[in-house]
């Protein structure tokens, strides 16, 4: 390639595009971030407990790996501190006892009832330069996105 440089700048509407939507992922990221933290608190790990209760209160490690992007032989790392601090359980899988699980804590529904709150006005606040009619758009734009990177 003659000129990178150029190249590099001058980037085609989808790549453009793809940057723009992960620099704001990572600035809405960071506006989160930074309200867990003011709480002495992970949101990575704020994002295992919610997961969990998004599936009711009980998931399968290799499920929660998936949502969360992460491979299985990370889960268990993530899980420990969570598990701990007395926030999970795990228990056996009630349909296959081979399979174990993982359970939200009391201590845990009681934590994400107590912070999500905050975190929810932090994020408001991060997404204050759209209005209701943009952010409505948006989430047609992104659903539409969602999934296709597994097509063909």
């Amino acid at each position: 390639m003659e000129d990178l440089e150029q190249y590099v700048r001058e980037q085609p509407l989808p790549t453009e595009v793809f940057f723009a939507l992960v620099e704001a992922t990572v600035e809405l990221i960071a506006v989160s971030d930074k309200y867990w933290h003011s709480q002495g608190l992970s949101g990575a790990r704020i994002r295992i407990l919610v997961e969990i209760v998004k599936e009711g209160g009980t998931i399968l490690p290799s499920e929660l790996a998936r949502r969360i992007g992460v491979t299985k032989s990370n889960i268990s790392l993530l899980l420990a501190p969570l598990e701990k601090s007395g926030y999970i359980l795990r228990g056996s899988d009630q349909k296959d006892g081979r399979k174990s699980v993982i359970s939200i804590a009391d201590q845990g529904r009681s934590l994400l009832g107590k912070y999500l709150p905050g975190n929810r006005q932090a994020i408001e606040a991060g997404m204050k330069p759209l209005e209701t009619a943009e952010m409505q758009q948006l989430m047609l734009l992104l659903r539409k996105l969602q999934g296709s990177g597994n097509r063909e």
